[in-house]
């Protein structure tokens, strides 16, 4: 199982492949595949016609809900520092078990600005999995709970914020020692007093 997966909110109809207008309501299901969590966007008229009664019968039905689709805003090039989000779908793209811990208090920071809102919670293989949307562009996250014990959270802590203040690629440390940068500045102090007498 993916520790976590973004799904974004489909563009048109699964059922008829009408393409969703503008604040046109919509119904999304989310099934439990043998693969992975999919989530399956519906028209009103189709949900109507057919997805509402099967719904809850439908193999590996988790969830349903219900939305109005916005028409994604247009994809801006300038260049900013990275935000919370960024930072958790680049974290989410690269599905490496060490920054699970990053990516669920991340995920956490943004349901409490209330930028991702909880959708369900469920378990899966023995870990709770909480399924998040984004409103504004309606991608669903899975993020699995890495279950924190309390003396993991200050290190947590210094990755989350290293992370928003760097990114996942932060620049290269020097591989100076201090105390030998330290000492070399006084050698090289001395040798210029003895220099100027």
């Amino acid at each position: 199982m993916n520790e976590w997966n973004i799904q974004s909110r489909a563009h048109a109809c699964e059922a008829c492949g009408q393409p969703f207008a503008g604040q046109q309501p919509y119904h999304t299901l989310l099934l439990d595949e043998p693969a992975a969590l999919r989530r399956s966007d519906v028209c009103e008229p189709c949900w109507q016609k057919q997805s509402a009664a099967a719904a809850r019968r439908r193999a590996g039905f988790i969830s349903h809900w219900q939305g109005i689709f916005e028409v994604p805003p247009p994809v801006v090039d300038a260049i900013q520092k990275e935000t919370a989000e960024t930072v958790l779908r680049k974290l989410i793209e690269q599905n490496e078990p060490r920054y699970a811990p990053a990516a669920y208090i991340l995920a956490v920071m943004l349901e409490r600005k209330r930028i991702l809102k909880v959708k369900e919670q469920i378990i899966r293989d023995g870990q709770r999995v909480f399924i998040y949307e984004q409103p504004k562009t309606g991608d669903i996250f899975t993020i699995a709970d890495p279950a924190l014990h309390l003396n993991q959270l200050e290190e947590v802590q210094r990755d989350v914020a290293q992370l928003l203040e760097h990114g996942l690629n932060p620049p290269p440390v020097a591989n100076e020692t201090p105390g030998l940068v330290a000492e070399e500045n006084s050698v090289a102090e001395n040798e210029t007093a003895i220099v100027q007498k």
